[in-house]
């Protein structure tokens, strides 16, 4: 018998039904030579302090670094999670092999593999590796089985993941709350949650300490257009005062007259964090919803796997894209101004090379069910969108600059007309089941300006006051969170900041989340505001091992190189060892008074105890 393992009952029974196992039992089906069962997600997680030492179960500085000899893991403390698993495990002593179909990513691997071991799995495993859950998809893939032993770099990326949240997590924690919270306040300390709060401390002290200046810019207006001067800004507008007047005096004088043809390539497909970057700022989805809208998409076989941190297409997925384009019963009008041409297949599209487990989030081909959601169908059509436009033609324009002099005064005025849409026809008409309005970019259009011409103009000094940096949104967070706090707009340096990112495209949703739900940020309206518990947490924390972005960025890049088996897993392990025993050091060498406000007084009993327990299972 061939055990299949799932990672969600829906997902079993989709997998059940093309297998012809469709005899229903407790927690499994069974059919046709195969048995298909699941887990919940984790059913297992690694084992918390007190499971490795009873002097660890309670909160000391002296216990401090705990460090386990060897790490372990043990079935999460649930009836219906030990129920299941007695299932799972009784079905593999009966398999002649197992064939793990877990979500095919980093996550998925450590989730079934920990089951397994757990189980004392001593059967042939092969993996199911797909991409989307269509029933073309999972057949493709069961004849196409991974071998177990191809995997094992992502399983071990997971678990050194694992191990060094742990170690961080559950000793920052702990250091942190007995060092300087009060009357049993938890302090929750993480890799990637304590940088990330740094960033938006960060951005909001930028904000509060920022002072505004004044420069004044000197113009003038020359037949209804507006030329600027190529000198630098006045600190004073009397500074500039003079040589306003003394310019009035003069003609403007055209000097050259400059057309340059330019076009705009359409934009990158979505990855997971773009995706949640656009619903945020189109219709103010937190970076959490878009996850469980795009994950609940992909279960119903709308979309492809969402996990994912690339923006490109592996060559094999061209063949398909026609037919995709085709599935799409909104687009069809907009399609035919291409649909006597030969699909382009751009470099900036499909790259086998920029493309590791997943490729870019796609429609799948599957017409849509009855009974989306608005949310749904908003996300749908977001990433149908994208991709129904990275097959049209680039948007052309012609930029034109006019320079002209008032005696040795250089100014210049710039203007671009759109000469071919190309792809923004597609954004231009919102598709039927998005009531959203296309953006509308305007053309600015100049006079028609000869070179040599002359005539009188009217300067003017034009006040600029510099403003500060914007809050934090959820979108621009998740950015910053990519880039290692890096803003960049430019999607090739995005790529290739993506390397120090903080956070998995998966976590970073949780973590944002995390934050709110500890107290350290709060929304107001669609910007993200530190908290004074956050803001003092940061203060207090002089490590900047702990709430560096650019530092975590480099560790995440260690996962990364684990995960292509380009870094040694004990190297990253023994690193995370000695940097816990230099933070305890170093707070423990503190001598200053510094503590974190207490919370309201007369807290419900036995509040600090849950929420110790709470953070020792939460702590990265």
């Amino acid at each position: 018998m061939k055990l299949c393992i799932t990672e969600k009952p829906s997902v079993g029974k989709d997998i059940a039904d093309i297998l012809g196992a469709t005899t229903r039992h407790d927690g499994y089906y069974e059919g046709n030579g195969y048995c298909v069962t699941w887990t919940f997600g984790h059913l297992c997680t690694l084992k918390e302090p007190h499971d490795y030492s009873p002097l660890w179960k309670r909160w000391s500085l002296g216990a401090l670094p705990m460090i386990p000899p060897v790490f372990g893991i043990k079935l999460i403390d649930q009836e219906s999670i030990r129920r299941q698993f007695n299932v799972i495990e009784t079905l593999i002593g009966k398999a002649d092999e197992v064939i793990n179909c877990g979500d095919a990513g980093q996550e998925g691997e450590l989730i079934q593999r920990w089951v397994m071991q757990k189980a004392g799995c001593d059967k042939p495993v092969s993996r199911l590796w797909i991409s989307s859950l269509t029933d073309d998809s999972i057949r493709d893939g069961f004849r196409h089985l991974r071998p177990h032993k191809e995997l094992e770099p992502l399983y071990i990326a997971g678990l050194c993941r694992a191990i060094g949240d742990w170690i961080l997590g559950m000793n920052a924690t702990r250091l942190y709350t007995l060092k300087y919270g009060e009357n049993g306040q938890v302090l929750s300390i993480g890799r990637v949650q304590t940088p990330t709060l740094a960033l938006v401390v960060q951005r909001q002290q930028e904000i509060e300490n920022f002072v505004p200046k004044d420069t004044w810019e000197l113009r003038t207006l020359y037949r209804e257009t507006v030329f600027t001067s190529a000198l630098k800004p006045f600190d004073t507008q009397e500074a500039g005062a003079a040589l306003l007047e003394k310019l009035r005096e003069m003609p403007l004088t055209v000097t050259d007259v400059a057309k340059k043809k330019g076009r705009e390539a359409p934009p990158r497909l979505f990855d997971l964090t773009s995706l949640q970057v656009e619903c945020n700022k189109r219709f103010g989805m937190s970076a959490d919803t878009t996850l469980r809208v795009i994950q609940s998409l992909y279960e119903k076989k709308l979309t492809t796997y969402p996990r994912v941190d690339t923006t490109y297409l592996t060559d094999d997925v061209y063949p398909k894209c026609a037919a995709i384009l085709n599935s799409l019963a909104d687009y069809q009008e907009l399609l035919q101004q291409i649909r006597d041409k030969k699909l382009p297949k751009s470099k900036k599209v499909f790259d086998n090379s920029k493309v590791t487990d997943h490729h870019a989030i796609i429609p799948t081909g599957q017409p849509l069910a009855a009974g989306l959601t608005d949310l749904e169908l908003k996300v749908f059509h977001t990433v149908a969108r994208r991709f129904v436009s990275v097959f049209f033609p680039d948007c052309l324009f012609e930029q034109t600059v006019v320079s002209a002099a008032v005696g040795d005064t250089a100014f210049k005025a710039t203007g671009k007309v759109i000469t071919s849409p190309g792809w923004k026809t597609v954004y231009a008409r919102a598709a039927k089941a998005d009531d959203e309005p296309a953006e509308k970019e305007k053309d600015n259009i100049l006079p028609s300006f000869v070179k040599g011409e002359s005539g009188p103009h009217s300067p003017l000094l034009a006040k600029k006051t510099s403003q500060p940096p914007k809050y934090f949104t959820e979108g621009t967070l998740l950015k910053a969170m990519e880039t290692a706090g890096n803003m960049v707009d430019d999607e090739e340096l995005r790529e290739s900041l993506k390397a120090n990112g903080i956070g998995r495209p998966s976590t970073r949703a949780a973590i944002i989340e995390i934050l709110y739900k500890r107290g350290y940020i709060r929304r107001e309206r669609k910007s993200i505001r530190a908290t004074e518990a956050g803001v003092t947490l940061i203060s207090l924390i002089k490590e900047d091992l702990l709430k560096s972005a650019r530092l975590t960025g480099l560790w995440e890049n260690r996962l990364r190189r684990i995960e292509r088996g380009e870094y040694d897993a004990a190297e990253f392990i023994a690193a995370q060892k000695q940097m816990i025993a230099q933070i305890v050091h170093s707070v423990l060498s503190d001598n200053t008074p510094r503590r974190i406000a207490a919370p309201p007084a007369e807290p419900p009993k036995d509040t600090a105890k849950k929420a110790k327990a709470s953070a020792d299972k939460t702590a990265s």
